[in-house]
């Protein structure tokens, strides 16, 4: 009977480890939640506003507006 409780197939260094990595499943989940949280507010920003638009035509595609002068600062 303690050799079933202590080393068998449902023994609590099985559950010890169970525990484990469960722990570390609930930190990657906790990380992509916050991930797809910030995805989220980007898509919404994306859609309804055209900042988000303009700042990533900027930045990505180096695109200016009309009437606007480029400036390139180098360290």
């Amino acid at each position: 009977m303690q050799f079933q409780l202590w080393l068998g197939d449902d023994s609590v260094r099985t559950l010890n480890l169970l525990n484990e990595e469960l722990v570390a499943q609930k930190d990657i989940n906790t990380k992509l939640e916050e991930r797809n949280r910030l995805l989220e507010i980007e898509v919404i920003d994306l859609k309804t506003g055209l900042e988000a638009v303009e700042e990533r035509a900027r930045s990505e595609l180096g695109m200016i507006k009309e009437g606007e002068t480029f400036y390139l600062l180098v360290d």
